[in-house]
C-alpha cells in the first residue's frame, strides 16, 4: 500500500497518509556540542553527525501546529543528525518530543515511532519572541526564547527523520517550508534547564551555554509527513 493511500486507525479515527500541515510556526535553535556526549544519546544503529573534529550538533525545535491532520498543540523536540551505521541518508534522530494534546502523542508513537509524551507546554508570544516553557512530571525542563518574526521564503525542503519502531529502525521521508522566516546566529536566545532528567541530559552536552551556531524562525510553515519505512 502507497503512502498515498495507508491509513491508520488511531483512538478510533483514521489517519490518512501523508498527514498535512496546513499552517504552523517553527522555531530552532542549533547548538555546537561534544560529538562523544552527543553520539551517548543516539541509538545504536545510527552515527551522530561530526560538524568538525569532535563536535556534533543538537537541535531544539518549537512549533506551533494550529492547522494539521492531527489536530492543533504545541511540541518541543530535542533532535540529533544521524546517518544510519554503515552508510545512508543524513537525517535526524529525535531523542525527546512533548506535546500537550493526546491525540497527537498516540499517533505520532503509532505511526512513526516518534518520543512523544504529554506534558505542559507554555507558551508566550510576542511580536518579536517566542517563549516555551516545558514541565514534567512537575519540574522544569526548559525555559527557552527565540526571536520571532521574518520576511523570507523557506521552499519545501526533503528531509528524513529516523525513529525506531518496537526496536527496528525506521525511515520516515517529510518536507518542512513556509514564510516569514528568518535566521539568526544566536542574538535574542535565552535558555534555562531545570531539574528533570532531561534537563540533566541536555546538561551533558554542555547546555545552557553551547554555543548557539543557527536560530530559524517560520512564522507560516508547511509540512507533508509521509508513513515510515523500515531499514
Amino acid at each position: 500500500m502507497s503512502d498515498m493511500t495507508a491509513a491508520h486507525d488511531v483512538l478510533g479515527q483514521t489517519v490518512t497518509m501523508p498527514v498535512e500541515v496546513a499552517d504552523a510556526s517553527s522555531g530552532t535553535v542549533i547548538f555546537d556540542v561534544p560529538l562523544e556526549a552527543a553520539q551517548a544519546l543516539a541509538p545504536e544503529g545510527f552515527d551522530v553527525l561530526e560538524t568538525e573534529p569532535g563536535r556534533a550538533q543538537l537541535a531544539i525545535a518549537l512549533i506551533d501546529y494550529r492547522v494539521n491532520d492531527l489536530g492543533a498543540y504545541h511540541e518541543v523536540g530535542t533532535i540529533l543528525f544521524v546517518r544510519p551505521t554503515g552508510g545512508g541518508d543524513d537525517g535526524n534522530f529525535i531523542t525527546h518530543l512533548p506535546v500537550d494534546q493526546e491525540f497527537t502523542c498516540a499517533a505520532g508513537n503509532q505511526i512513526w515511532g516518534f518520543p512523544k509524551s504529554v506534558e505542559r507546554i507554555d507558551v508566550t508570544q510576542t511580536d518579536t519572541t517566542s517563549r516555551w516553557v516545558l514541565t514534567m512530571g512537575g519540574e522544569l525542563v526548559l525555559d527557552v526564547t527565540v526571536p520571532r518574526g521574518g520576511t523570507d521564503e523557506m521552499p519545501p525542503l526533503p528531509m528524513t527523520s529516523y525513529t525506531l519502531i518496537d526496536g527496528k529502525p525506521h525511515a520516515t521521508r517529510f518536507t518542512q517550508g513556509g514564510s516569514g522566516s528568518s535566521i539568526g546566529f544566536g542574538e535574542g536566545v535565552s535558555v534555562t534547564l531545570g531539574t528533570h532528567p532531561i534537563a540533566k541530559e541536555l546538561a551533558s552536552l554542555g547546555l545552557p551555554d553551547a554555543k548557539v551556531v543557527i536560530t530559524t524562525w517560520t512564522e507560516k510553515m508547511q509540512a507533508t509527513f509521509e508513513d515510515a519505512h523500515p531499514l
